[in-house]
């Protein structure tokens, strides 16, 4: 009778039924299946990992993180899993960690700074090999946020950040594709435009508006007025409704933070009687697969959220690491014709 057979098969395999199935020690089986860096002969090696096979044995995941300092595992914390935005990063950290055998756990932060660390607090249980946090920060909080992530360095976890804070960042030109985009807009004859953004403080947010300003002031343009919400596709909705009662001539561009945003500002125009396009032009962010089903199709600028997802997994595991720039393209589409220079000259 086999060592397998003897066993009840109602009983849960252990460490030690795989070394006496594998005829090692009970320390080789652990280096072998808990993660340690002491080196193992590889013929000890193939028959530890075949008997585990055999039994159907798992390996205890606090067991290999003791071993190794840390576990199997990447936290990624974003703050709306439903954003696009924050799905194509999530890919792009998904992509990296199937290739090195690792494990995804996704939080989800509701930007909400509190949240977040206690989101974090919790993470310390789990040792995990590195911490991403994709939410955009803002400018004047942080510290709390900052000394979480300390604790997870002295564990041995490397901690990612986009944007500043982390033993790594991902740098996305935000300021620098919204002035593009904004200088575009400029060239394609729009001369009054309205923004909408979320609330003051929030880096992404300031930046992009920043940089819109820049790019269409530039180049001959006035940004009439701003209007701040949240990430939210609602926001989109009521910010563009708020904007409609207040005034909007024919011929005036709306800029929006992100796409989400555009469309559900989209809506409101609809909803209001007015078209997209030729008589309020509509402008986004991101180049989320819906800027692209959307009727007209939204102009946006193209930020490639999977790559930049890649790279922060990359950073999080790479002892040499060095992010691999990606310029943002300014993608025009049908939600912005081009003004003609009669309509230029009568005041669109």
């Amino acid at each position: 009778m086999t060592p397998r057979e003897s066993r009840p098969r109602s009983e849960t395999p252990t460490l030690h039924d795989v070394a006496r199935e594998a005829g090692v020690s009970l320390a080789t089986a652990s280096r072998v299946l808990n993660g340690s860096t002491r080196k193992v002969a590889e013929s000890f090696r193939e028959r530890v990992e075949e008997a585990a096979d055999r039994l159907g044995y798992t390996a205890n995941a606090s067991a290999q993180a003791t071993a190794r300092g840390t576990s199997a595992v990447i936290a990624l914390l974003v703050a709306d899993i439903a954003d696009p935005f924050f799905g194509l990063i999530a890919s792009g950290v998904a992509r990296g960690a199937d290739e090195e055998g690792l494990i995804v756990t996704v939080a989800i932060t509701e930007r909400d700074d509190a949240r977040e660390r206690k989101i974090l607090r919790a993470l310390r249980g789990q040792h995990p090999r590195g911490v991403i946090l994709a939410a955009s920060r803002t400018d004047d909080g942080g510290g709390s946020t900052a000394e979480e992530l300390e604790v997870f360095r002295s564990l041995g976890a490397r901690t990612v950040t986009f944007g500043p804070g982390g033993d790594r960042s991902i740098r996305i030109d935000n300021h620098g594709g919204a002035e593009r985009l904004g200088s575009e807009m400029a060239r394609l004859g729009y001369r009054r435009a309205i923004a909408i953004g979320a609330a003051e403080g929030v880096r992404t947010s300031d930046d992009r508006l920043g940089g819109f300003h820049a790019g269409f002031e530039a180049g001959g343009g006035t940004v009439l007025r701003e209007y701040r919400g949240s990430f939210a596709r609602e926001s989109g909705v009521s910010s563009m409704a708020a904007a409609l009662a207040d005034g909007v001539e024919p011929g005036t561009l709306v800029f929006a933070l992100s796409d989400v945003i555009a469309i559900g500002a989209m809506t409101a125009i609809r909803e209001a009687g007015r078209s997209v396009g030729d008589d309020i032009a509509m402008c986004g962010f991101d180049d989320t697969p819906a800027s692209r089903d959307v009727t007209p199709q939204l102009t946006t600028v193209r930020v490639p959220l999977s790559d930049f997802g890649y790279q922060a997994f990359r950073a999080t595991v790479d002892d040499e690491w060095q992010q691999t720039d990606a310029p943002l393209e300014v993608l025009v589409r049908a939600s912005t014709p081009a003004l003609s220079t009669t309509a230029q000259a009568v005041g669109r």
